[in-house]
């Protein structure tokens, strides 16, 4: 009797997938959180001109700004290899770019030692950052939802957008404890530096699990039909115009909200409301504690929905919120601001555990890296890049009011986006029945 055959396990398990896309996004948004705090309570003293406080704090957001700019054209050039030659090479480059960037950051000379050239080399740090970043997000999206199974696969998306609130809370946390442990001469002098220098162990461990991983069903398909795109940028700038334009607004309430709720709020709390970053820094941790606990939540109401309809409900929910910033964050009492930051955080959560979900569903297989990264980075440009000195601006020449309504407005046009995005999805739809039956 001949022995009966063993079925061999799928090479990429739900537990290797899951951990995969959860642990590089961590890895990656906490190197980029980190450069967000040392941002606003590092670089303007250390790497720009002692002129004057608000001089010093705008060109240190204007560098903060840089990566958004730089991520498109990371999404660009990462996609295109993504939908070119898979999505697991493409990732653990964009990893190891982010990952090395980091770490220069944490080794650069200050403007005492090496005058221009500090904010110079600082810029093009952060540079890396965003090509490395605007690369990573649509690869780990794709790796989660293209394993994921019938009916899961908002579910799947989550997981990737996870590494949000996770990152953020390491950042966080990392400095929080730097400010306890050391004084405030010892954390100028180096101590700032230790979180970027660090991240490399997490690279490692995240290059670890990456190249553990197999090329996801949904692109060997396409590699065993041979649809690959020969230039996929190409193709998403002349046959998917709509759907790039949409899903570019589509991400715009969720970038302007988080920006708000982190760079802005930890810059104007601890200057303008007069509170100091030991104060300030536990609030907003906790506020993240709730970002992390919606996504789920987003996540098995966009699988029982749809992802476009909880994000439209959500953007109109935040276009509402927008009205609370002047009566809530400027109350002056940090139990209150502590309240609009858990709403805030809360309402992100619902916002981005789907958005990957919805922004993927808008491209085809064959663009889909390239579509979904430019979309949701283009996004970062026009929704977070230049948000914390939006609303700085804003704050100082007409109020706090002025921020809510700023963010009233992106809102707005979110939901619209999302309905927009609605229908050009059934129109796609109802295009390919006809050509099927044809």
């Amino acid at each position: 009797m001949s022995p009966q055959p063993v079925s061999t396990p799928p090479l990429n398990s739900k537990g290797r997938v899951l951990f995969a896309s959860l642990i590089g996004t961590t890895i990656e948004f906490f190197d980029f959180y980190i450069y967000a705090t040392a941002a606003v309570i590092v670089f303007p003293h250390l790497f720009f001109p002692a002129s004057d406080d608000t001089s010093a704090m705008l060109q240190s957001l204007a560098t903060f700004a840089i990566a958004f700019f730089a991520r498109p054209i990371g999404a660009a050039i990462f996609g295109h290899y993504g939908d070119r030659i898979g999505r697991k090479a493409t990732l653990v480059a964009a990893l190891m770019t982010m990952g090395l960037s980091t770490v220069l950051i944490g080794l650069l000379p200050t403007y005492d030692s090496v005058g221009v050239l500090a904010p110079l080399l600082l810029a093009l740090c952060r540079l890396g950052q965003g090509l490395g970043l605007g690369g990573e997000w649509g690869g780990a999206v794709l790796l989660a939802t293209e394993n994921a199974p019938r009916g899961k696969t908002a579910w799947y998306g989550m997981f990737p957008q996870l590494g949000a609130p996770i990152g953020f809370i390491c950042a966080t946390g990392s400095f929080l404890l730097l400010s306890d442990f050391l004084t405030d001469e010892q954390f100028f002098a180096f101590g700032w530096r230790i979180p970027f220098i660090a991240s490399a162990l997490l690279v490692f461990v995240g290059l670890y699990v990456r190249l553990k991983i197999s090329e996801t069903p949904a692109f060997q398909k396409t590699l065993d039909k041979q649809e690959r795109v020969r230039v996929p940028l190409v193709s998403i700038l002349t046959d998917h115009k709509a759907a790039l334009l949409l899903g570019t607004i589509c991400g715009l309430a969720t970038f302007v909200l988080f920006y708000l709720m982190t760079v802005f709020s930890l810059s104007w709390g601890t200057t303008a409301l007069g509170y100091t970053r030991g104060e300030f820094l536990p609030v907003q941790l906790a506020g993240v504690v709730f970002f992390g606990l919606t996504i789920p939540l987003s996540a098995l109401m966009s699988d029982r929905y749809s992802a476009r309809k909880v994000l439209l409900w959500t953007s109109i929910v935040i276009a509402a919120f927008g009205f609370l910033f002047l009566p809530m964050f400027g109350s002056g009492n940090l139990w209150v601001i502590a309240l609009f930051l858990v709403i805030g955080f809360g309402l992100m959560g619902l916002t981005y555990g789907p958005l990957g979900t919805a922004l993927a569903e808008l491209f085809p297989t064959e663009v889909r890296y390239t579509g979904a990264s430019m979309t949701f980075n283009l996004a970062g440009i026009v929704g977070a890049s230049l948000a914390p000195y939006i609303a700085t601006w804003l704050a100082t020449n007409h109020g706090l009011a002025w921020v809510g309504y700023y963010m009233t407005i992106a809102g707005i046009l979110t939901a619209i986006s999302f309905a927009a995005a609605g229908f050009l999805s059934h129109h796609r739809i109802d295009i390919s029945r006809s050509a099927a039956g044809q």
